[in-house]
Order: C-alpha cells, then structure tokens, then sequence
C-alpha cells in the first residue's frame, strides 16, 4: 500500500505542472471578459477578417475597430503590405484606439485568433507590458454563445501610449533566412512555414507570384493548433506540443507564412511552449515568393535536389 501512495505522489506531482499550464495566461474566456468588461483600463480590440462586419453584423460593446492590414502593417510601398509598421505609425494606431501605457488590452477576432496574434505581436514588438494584454479564446464565436453584438462604432478618447524601439531579437530579414538557412546550413537555425500544406507544397497558390516554399522549411501548420469544431478554442498545449516535437528547444526558430497572421500565432504557441529564441521573418511568403531572385522549393521535402547538395 505505501508503495503505492508513493507512486500515485510521484505521479501527481509530475502531472500537475502539465495540466497547469494547459492554457497559456495570455488567453481568457467569455465569462472574464463578460467580468471585466467595465473596468475603468480596459480596452477591447477587435480584429476581424472582414473589416466590414464590424459594423454589418457587429462587435463587442466598446470595441474599437482594428483594420488587419491598414493598422498591422506598413504601406509605404516596400513590395508586400505586411511589413512590420514603423515604431511611429504603430504608436500613433494606438492612441487612436485610446491605449495607454496602464491599458489593459483584451484582443479578439474572427479567425482563430491568427489575426488578434498579429496585434500581439506587435505590441510585444514595441515594448508594451505584456501584462496587460489578453486574446480572448474563442473570439466572436465564443462571445456571441451567451452575449450580443452591437453595431454602433467606438471613437475612444486618444491615448498616450508611448512605445519603444523594435526589439531586434523578435523578427529576421530576408537576408537573414537567406545566410542561415538556405546559403550556410546553419545547424542552429531551423526555418517553420506556417501556412496552410498545399501553399508549403505549392499546390495552391496564394499571396505571391510564386508557389512552394523557402528551401529548407519545415511544414507546421499553426492553424491546426486551433479546435475543427468551429469553436476556434485553443487545443491543450500538450496537443499543441505535438505539432512542435520535431523543434529542438536550443535552437533560433524562424518562421514565416503568407503575410504575418499565421506566423504570429505560431509564434504565440512556441513560446507559451518554453522556446526561447523564436523570430519572424518580417515579410514572409508575400515578400520572398515576389522575389524572383530568390530560390522556391516545390513538393513536399525542405529541399530539392538542386539543394540537397
């Protein structure tokens, strides 16, 4: 009997850390958010797929309206939309949206939360407290279960955010992948696309003028990392482990996928993960598959022939 205990102690012990961090703290439920909805530094953003249905089919109270690519990435004509914006820009977007440095930001979407990752990302990016900001799981679908939409649109008082400078460790250049992955074979790097399979095979064609992938990029679809049941909740991380058991921990992730949605969200996954060094290729596929210099691998393996080699 008492060696029994002492089994069921030692395996309590080790199984519980696990199941406490099945969920990442960053997310939140429908029932916080209905909780804190009124709190005096809260500030609810909504990023939808759609732009439109923020005011067509409606938002949560209060939300103000993210517009995914005029708000999330820089226009200035730099051959794909989704480049990080400028320190500046992104700043002057959120004091639109009323934030302050004390906000407390919960984010939400339409799209499993790929696109709320984005804004995430971003915000961390820049040096805001991540703290203070939360993606509530599920999004519109998870609100809409016991709650209404409303239609009005918000216009918030402006806000004084003041942000920092990029953190450079956060996200990689072209030139970067090109040095690393492609031209050196650096062992310590390890390239993710994040898109849906047929764009890494090349089956499909989207975002570019080109198909396939980045030559020695693995295939981990983010998005998996999401339930199929229409629910758009995140699996356990322990399923979520899974789709990452081929990811060493030691090594300098990069990832990239169409424009900087999907990418993000695995980004959010590896690190809530425990991965440490994990950078996104600013740009993705919407920049490298338009670069007709640059080499694309087509089918299923990282490389080619002309780059096994």
């Amino acid at each position: 009997m008492r060696t029994l205990l002492n089994t069921l102690i030692i395996i309590f012990a080790f199984s519980a850390p696990a199941l406490a961090q099945e969920a990442p703290d960053f997310l939140v439920s429908s029932e916080w958010l209905e909780e804190h909805i009124d709190d005096e530094n809260l500030t609810v953003l909504e990023v939808r797929y759609y732009p439109h249905r923020y005011m067509t089919i409606g938002h949560i109270p209060g939300a103000v309206q993210v517009a995914r690519f005029l708000d999330l990435g820089d226009n200035s004509g730099q051959g794909t939309l989704m480049k990080f914006p400028t320190r500046e820009a992104f700043q002057a977007t959120l004091r639109s949206w009323g934030v302050n440095d004390d906000s407390m930001l919960v984010l939400y979407d339409d799209s499993a939360t790929a696109l709320a990752s984005r804004l995430h990302f971003l915000l961390r990016l820049y040096g805001f407290n991540m703290d203070h900001v939360k993606i509530l799981n599920g999004g519109t679908v998870a609100w809409q279960a016991f709650n209404d939409l409303e239609q009005d649109e918000v216009f918030p008082e402006p806000g004084n955010v003041t942000l920092a400078e990029r953190n450079t460790d956060l996200f990689v250049e072209w030139t970067d992948v090109y040095d690393n992955v492609v031209a050196r074979r650096d062992p310590q790097f390890l390239l993710i696309d994040a898109r849906p399979y047929k764009g890494y095979t090349g089956e499909v064609l989207t975002h570019a003028v080109r198909a396939g992938h980045i030559p020695g990029a693995i295939s981990i679809v983010s998005l998996d990392g999401i339930t199929k049941d229409g629910e758009q909740q995140w699996l356990p991380l322990s399923e979520i482990a899974q789709m990452y058991a081929d990811v060493p921990k030691d090594k300098t992730i990069y990832v990239y996928c169409h424009d900087g949605f999907r990418m993000s969200l695995a980004y959010l996954q590896l690190t809530a993960l425990g991965y440490t060094d994990v950078r996104l290729y600013n740009g993705g596929w919407g920049h490298w598959g338009n670069k007709f210099s640059l080499p694309v691998v087509v089918g299923d393996e990282p490389f080619d022939d002309d780059f096994k080699l």
